[in-house]
């Protein structure tokens, strides 16, 4: 039996290790400079959330839930663009997010309804160039620390990731869709959403293309 678990641990720890490497995508669009020209200022708004727990919650519950880890992403972007403008220069600026949420309230625009306005809408409320959104599908509260420890029965059952996150930003003027990148989230992607925010834009900081050459 020790052999067979041996090589059960070691098929494990391979497939933990593949795994590991979050699948992303990174998509630019062909005509951002055209499109982003005269951008001066994108907003960052909470983020499309849904979560898929394991505790039977009510309906009040999960809303409430949802909406934490929405405002905690957008803050964890905010957060990391601050940190990295005093090492590299951005062609924009960030609107503050409380000034977006604010303007966002008196407007009536809530985090159970910002999914219906466009991002043109959005972006003449908050009178900005762009606005960067998107979703977050989770299994687990990413705002709190997550368990990182390799767990062989979760392996096995398929739950090995915590979700995925989307990020796109989008042109004020057209709507159009500029910047996406969307990845997996697992135990090697961070331990909060600050982490996970940080880790995954810094591997995409390449490819930001709001970057000062």
């Amino acid at each position: 039996m020790l052999p067979l678990l041996k090589k059960i641990i070691a098929f494990a720890a391979i497939l933990l290790s593949t795994l590991s490497f979050a699948q992303k995508d990174i998509y630019t669009s062909r005509n951002f400079k055209e499109l982003t020209g005269d951008h001066e200022t994108i907003a960052i708004i909470p983020f499309n959330t849904k979560l898929q727990l394991d505790d039977q919650l009510s309906t009040s519950k999960l809303k409430e839930l949802e909406k934490q880890e929405a405002y905690v992403v957008q803050d964890a972007l905010e957060t990391y663009f601050l940190k990295r403008k005093k090492r590299k220069k951005f062609t924009v600026e960030f609107q503050d997010i409380q000034e977006t949420n604010a303007v966002l309230k008196k407007n009536n625009i809530t985090f159970d309804n910002i999914d219906t306005f466009s991002p043109v809408e959005l972006c003449k409320v908050l009178g900005v160039d762009g606005v960067i959104s998107g979703t977050l599908k989770l299994r687990t509260l990413i705002s709190k620390d997550v368990d990182e420890s390799f767990d062989i029965i979760s392996i096995f059952k398929g739950k090995t990731d915590f979700g995925n996150i989307n990020i796109k930003i989008s042109d004020g003027r057209t709507g159009k869709l500029l910047w996406k990148y969307a990845k997996t989230i697992n135990r090697k992607s961070g331990r909060n959403s600050y982490a996970i925010v940080e880790r995954m834009m810094r591997k995409a900081s390449r490819k930001f293309p709001y970057d000062k050459e």
